[in-house]
């Protein structure tokens, strides 16, 4: 519970839940790939890996083709128990993230089996993952875009700055997925080369498991709107929902929208 009860707070101070990491890992080499290819099972820190390269890739391509903003990449640090990042001291208990003082997005490999698939109650699985990775890269998005920025507040509800900002970086994760089974890497090969109707049913089960009010009935046993810093799983489902089936940076404009 406390987990969960932390996962509310910290959002706050950086962007998105929290990771794991003593020794951290940049998953973006492409040293790691290698390793990864001749794995006759892939492990989780490697499918995570080809998540990341697949994320960032696609904003490579496709942040300056949509908005004319070049995209620069963000590395990413895997960690277990806690870890240092330039936005302080990190641990378990935060959830993933992402921290625009270094530009890394940090995950901890604990938080989607022991949260995600269990205190959360979502399904879990690759897809689920992918998701979480793709959200933290949202919010690299937002960051040059000046997004993340220019919408920091201390608010919190279903309409503040705070939320819509989560909001926004669920919808460039479905964006993504939008894409995913045509990005290449540089031999021409794709990263994903299927993307089921079981995958995207798993990515709505784990944004909607994240959102506030799951949270907040889970670990209060009463949902406060006032509180929210994430929002609800129905408009996190919705907006990952229109980031998938639009496919458009420009379709992901939650500051606009009246009502997220």
């Amino acid at each position: 519970m406390l987990l969960l009860i932390v996962l509310l707070v910290v959002a706050a101070q950086c962007s998105g839940a929290g990771f794991p990491g003593g020794s951290g890992e940049d998953t973006t080499s492409s040293s790691s790939l290698d390793d990864c290819a001749t794995q006759p099972e892939l492990s989780q820190d490697c499918k995570i890996n080809y998540s990341v390269n697949s994320i960032q890739a696609f904003w490579e391509e496709t942040l300056p083709e949509q908005t004319g903003t070049d995209y620069t990449k963000a590395a990413t640090t895997l960690f277990s128990g806690s870890t240092s990042s330039g936005c302080g001291q990190a641990s378990s208990a935060m959830g993933p993230f992402y921290c625009p003082s270094d530009k890394r997005v940090y995950l901890d490999l604990t938080f989607f089996d022991d949260m995600l698939e269990g205190q959360l109650g979502a399904e879990g699985g690759d897809f689920a993952e992918a998701y979480v990775v793709a959200h933290e890269y949202g919010h690299h998005v937002q960051d040059i875009l000046g997004t993340l920025a220019s919408a920091q507040s201390n608010q919190t509800g279903p309409t503040s700055a705070s939320v819509r900002v989560e909001l926004q970086a669920d919808c460039f994760a479905g964006v993504w997925a939008h894409h995913a089974t045509t990005v290449e890497d540089a031999n021409g090969e794709v990263f994903i080369s299927d993307l089921t109707e079981q995958d995207i049913k798993v990515a709505i089960d784990a944004a909607s498991a994240v959102g506030d009010d799951r949270i907040q009935q889970q670990t209060q046993g009463r949902v406060n709107e006032e509180q929210w810093t994430h929002g609800s799983a129905e408009q996190r489902v919705s907006w990952f929902m229109t980031g998938y089936e639009q496919g458009q940076v420009d379709s992901c404009d939650t500051f606009a929208a009246t009502a997220p």
